[in-house]
């Protein structure tokens, strides 16, 4: 989520497959240089899949630019997406032999030294979209649960800069 003050990432860490399998993992990873860039990535989905294109990106095995070397956020966006391509490139065949559907969808955020923080949610077949003023969040996997505890800790609040103003700000409660 986009705030006043920066970005703020939330994360489970349940995973499921199946009725009597349900276990626990990390589902956000931090990619950072300290004092040069900090990018936040959350999956959701199939987990074997969140994990592929999260290897790719963390080992690349190219002298491609990687999220390290890229000057905006937006090329980080689209690093992501070329990840997720490259696996579903190498998986999808196999995939649907199991009747598997390719199913990942990731949260992009962060910072690069001078720029603002920005947000993306990169979708399964690699495109994104960036969060604005008027929809400063996203939310990816089981939706049912982080709704209300959002609606609880942050609310939007009309501008008070300009009456008819349509920006929202997000204010803690």
């Amino acid at each position: 989520m986009r705030v006043d003050e920066g970005l703020v990432f939330l994360s489970d860490t349940r995973t499921n497959a199946g009725v009597d399998h349900v276990s626990a993992a990390r589902k956000m990873a931090v990619f950072e240089q300290p004092g040069e860039r900090v990018i936040v990535l959350l999956a959701a989905g199939n987990f074997a899949l969140t994990q592929a294109v999260t290897h790719l990106l963390a080992n690349p095995r190219t002298h491609a630019p990687t999220l390290y070397s890229v000057s905006t956020m937006a090329e980080t966006a689209r690093i992501v997406g070329d990840a997720v391509r490259e696996v579903h490139r190498r998986d999808t065949l196999s995939l649907a032999e199991f009747s598997v559907d390719f199913n990942c969808s990731f949260i992009l955020g962060g910072q690069i030294e001078g720029q603002p923080p920005r947000l993306f949610m990169i979708y399964a077949a690699g495109n994104c979209i960036e969060a604005t003023r008027a929809s400063p969040y996203f939310q990816i996997g089981e939706s049912k649960y982080g709704k209300p505890i959002i609606d609880r800790v942050i609310t939007p609040r009309r501008s008070t800069k300009s009456p008819n103003a349509r920006s929202f700000r997000w204010t803690r409660r």
